[in-house]
């Protein structure tokens, strides 16, 4: 019998995120594996140490696998289900980001620490241009 081969195909910060792409995945018949999704499960600030839950497909299936990912949107989209476009350079990779935008809220963060995400605000930036909005 010969011995089957694993690929890497994406790394995601929380094991939450990658069973949405491994559901994704497998309802399209292809068999996922994932390596450090228990470590980062026991304590999710380990994620960074270990580079993250990693997904796996077999070799045979990394073609197709990109490309049903591929389809799936990383970016922001509106209610239409349409991406966001940046208003100032008009690309689609617009993500929802906590934002620190002034003194009142960097103290904000300082003093509440890890609890200052349920405080912060939130807007819109582009990953080409770096722009923010609401």
């Amino acid at each position: 019998m010969e011995e089957e081969k694993f690929t890497f195909l994406r790394r995601f910060q929380y094991s939450s995120e990658a069973i949405i792409y491994q559901g994704k995945l497998e309802s399209q018949g292809i068999e996922v594996f994932m390596r450090d999704n228990n470590i980062v499960d026991s304590n999710p600030l380990y994620s960074n140490a270990v580079g993250g839950v990693k997904m796996f497909v077999k070799t045979a299936d990394f073609d197709k696998a990109n490309e049903i990912l591929g389809d799936v949107s990383l970016y922001s989209v509106d209610d239409d289900n349409q991406p966001l476009k940046c208003p100032k350079c008009g690309t689609e990779q617009i993500e929802l980001e906590p934002s620190i935008d002034g003194v009142k809220s960097f103290f904000r963060v300082v003093i509440l620490g890890a609890f200052a995400q349920f405080f912060s605000k939130y807007k819109y930036k582009c990953q080409n241009c770096k722009y923010e909005f609401n």
